[in-house]
């Protein structure tokens, strides 16, 4: 995870969404984040799972849906 989107509507003032890094793309990941994880967002730099339908032509996951954190490796 590499930054922060800021929320929208009921989210205003918490966690919008993640800004991750997949290879060398970058994407905003908001779908699947919990109440709790938007009220104490991870760190900068931390590992996220997520899941994603399909690439698209430029490599980017298409319809990514968080997961959790990663704390392991």
């Amino acid at each position: 995870m590499v930054g922060y989107e800021p929320g929208k509507g009921k989210h205003r003032g918490r966690l919008g969404g993640l800004v991750c890094k997949f290879a060398r793309d970058v994407f905003r990941l908001g779908t699947g984040i919990s109440d709790a994880i938007r009220e104490r967002p991870p760190a900068i730099g931390e590992v996220v799972t997520f899941r994603f339908f399909e690439l698209t032509p430029a490599g980017v996951p298409r319809f990514p849906s968080f997961v959790g954190l990663r704390d392991y490796e």
